[in-house]
This record gives structure tokens, C-alpha cells and sequence, in this order.
């Protein structure tokens, strides 16, 4: 039951942050995905993209994919929090320890995050395309998954997998950083029933940012590389079909880069995506966390009522 509340409450938290900050997340997606060549720039910065949209009366459309987004970060919560609390429990349960150590912990985030990836990718390809598609030329997930091949629809796989160090390192932090805050607490609570501490909205969302940013900034370049991957073909542009198959590989996209933009190509939009990346995952978080709590008064009360119930019924 409780490995139920917490992927329940971790995709409800992921839904309600995508949702938030999804404008902010097409602005970034669509100035990374743009190669500078031969010093010819669309999009000097992110508020470009978003001036643009405006300019050009399309305003709704920083909101394409938004949909596809919400359901594989729904669908991607709710798998990876079910599989990392699980998998904590199982080791502990052999184990024999009362607390997991970080490595262990680190290895367990990495294996639910792998999993997750494997059955979401589709969605998060599909959410990446749209993204970066022209502004109001966007289509639907069906079509844009129909328009390549089944293999298309896994591009970015394995970088996607290398990536699961980086919630990893999130979460890992943030756990052993919320029992360090909680033990006094628990120790206050011993011998009497109660709901579990939980964190308050603030320390939840402040050990979320921090914990985040550290992990964005060092897995970044692999970030841009996912993206430059993913992203939907430009109309009338002037690359060959050579060249964008090239750059559908982790070596090719890590070379297109470096070729047209050099050594802080691997850095574009880094302040948007730590801006993006921090705000989504401390109020994922801290969503998480209040809803946890409140998830767990409400079990407990039913818990009550139901025995009561019983009590009564026996009694009569």
C-alpha cells in the first residue's frame, strides 16, 4: 500500500509541475535543438522563441505536446517511484539493514529509472517532436510516431538510459537529505501510532532545487545531445538525409555539435534548463510530499472507520 502512495502521489506531483512550467520547457527545447552554421541564428536566447510566439499570434502553441508531455510524465512518475520504493524495500527486507546506504540507494534509483525509461521512451520521443516543431505545425502523437519507423520512435534510448544517473543523483540526495531532517521527529513520534513525517512545502521544494541543479549541470551536455536526437526535422532546411541520420546517433549528435557551435554548443540554454529543470523537480517534490501526507491521513482514517465498523457489527 505504501509503494502505491508514493508512485501515486510522485505522478501527480510530475503532472502538476509539467503542467506548470510547460511554456518554459517548449521556449528551452526548441533553442537547444537549433545548430548555429555558418553564423546564421534564429534564436539568440530563449525569450526569443517566446517573442516569436507572440509576434507571430502563436502563443497557444508553446502548449504543443502538451498532452503527450503530461501523460509520459504521469505514466514515467508513476512506474519510477512504484519500482524505487519497491526495490528499497526488497533490499532492506533481505538485506537486513534498517536504513539503505547511498550507493545502494544510488543503484536502485538508477535500475527504476532504466525500467522507466524502456517502456516511456516512445512518449517522451513523440512529446520532444512536437516540441520542436514549427510554431502551429505541430501534429499528434499518433502521426508523429506514424511518420518513421518503430525504431524511430526509441531515438535517444540510450542516452535516455545514461540519463537516469541524473534523477538518480536527485532522488538519492534528496532521501538521504529528508532522514537527516526527519530523525529528530521520528525519534519525538516513538511508540505512538501516527501518520510518517513528511517535510514541510518549503524544505521539500528547497532540497529538491538543490539536489536538481547539481545533477542538470553535470549531465548537461548529454541533455543537449538527447534533444538535438529527438528533435523534429526542420522544414526547408539545408541539411542531407546523411547528415540527419548521423545526428540521430549519440557520436553524431556529440559531433554536429562540436562542429557548428564548439565547446559551449554543449552548454546552450543551460541557465533556462537549470531554471526549468529545478522549479519542475522541487515542486514535483513538494507536491509529492503533501499529497503523501495527505494520502496516508486519509488511509488512516478509512483504516478506523473500518475497524470500528466491525466492532460495532460484532457487537451487535
Amino acid at each position: 500500500m505504501e509503494s502505491l502512495v508514493e508512485a501515486t502521489s510522485g505522478a501527480i506531483g510530475s503532472l502538476l509541475s509539467t503542467t506548470i512550467l510547460y511554456p518554459l520547457d517548449t521556449c528551452k527545447t526548441k533553442y537547444q535543438a537549433e545548430l548555429r552554421a555558418h553564423g546564421l541564428v534564429k534564436y539568440r536566447n530563449t525569450l526569443d522563441v517566446l517573442l516569436e510566439a507572440i509576434s507571430s499570434r502563436q502563443v497557444p502553441s508553446l502548449y504543443q505536446g502538451l498532452g503527450t508531455k503530461n501523460v509520459q510524465s504521469f505514466v514515467s512518475s508513476f512506474i519510477y517511484f512504484y519500482g524505487y520504493d519497491f526495490f528499497k524495500k526488497l533490499y532492506l527486507k533481505k538485506s537486513g539493514f534498517k536504513s539503505i546506504g547511498t550507493r545502494a540507494n544510488l543503484i536502485i534509483a538508477v535500475v527504476a529509472g532504466a525500467f522507466t525509461v524502456i517502456i516511456t521512451q516512445p512518449l517522451d520521443t513523440a512529446a520532444s517532436r512536437m516540441q520542436t516543431s514549427e510554431f502551429g505545425k505541430s501534429k499528434g502523437f499518433w502521426k508523429t510516431l506514424s511518420e518513421g519507423t518503430w525504431s524511430e520512435a526509441f531515438d535517444g534510448l540510450g542516452i535516455s538510459i545514461i540519463l537516469t544517473s541524473n534523477p538518480a543523483i536527485q532522488y538519492t540526495a534528496f532521501d538521504q537529505f529528508k532522514q537527516r531532517m526527519l530523525k529528530g521527529k521520528m525519534k519525538s513520534n516513538r511508540g505512538v501510532e501516527s501518520r510518517p513525517e513528511s517535510l514541510s512545502a518549503f524544505s521539500a521544494f528547497v532540497l529538491g532545487a538543490v539536489s536538481k541543479c547539481f545533477a542538470t549541470c553535470i549531465t548537461y551536455p548529454l541533455i543537449s545531445c538527447k534533444v538535438m536526437i529527438q528533435a523534429a526535422e526542420s522544414e526547408g532546411g539545408a541539411e542531407d538525409e546523411a547528415e540527419l541520420k548521423a545526428r540521430k546517433t549519440i557520436s553524431g549528435s556529440l559531433h554536429a555539435i562540436w562542429k557548428k557551435e564548439g565547446l559551449m554548443g554543449f552548454f546552450k540554454g543551460l541557465q533556462p534548463q537549470i531554471l526549468k529543470t529545478v522549479l519542475s523537480s522541487a515542486l514535483l517534490l513538494m507536491i509529492k510530499e503533501k499529497i503523501s501526507k495527505t494520502t496516508w491521513v486519509l488511509l488512516l482514517a478509512v483504516r478506523r472507520y473500518l475497524f470500528l465498523t466491525r466492532t460495532r457489527l460484532k457487537s451487535s
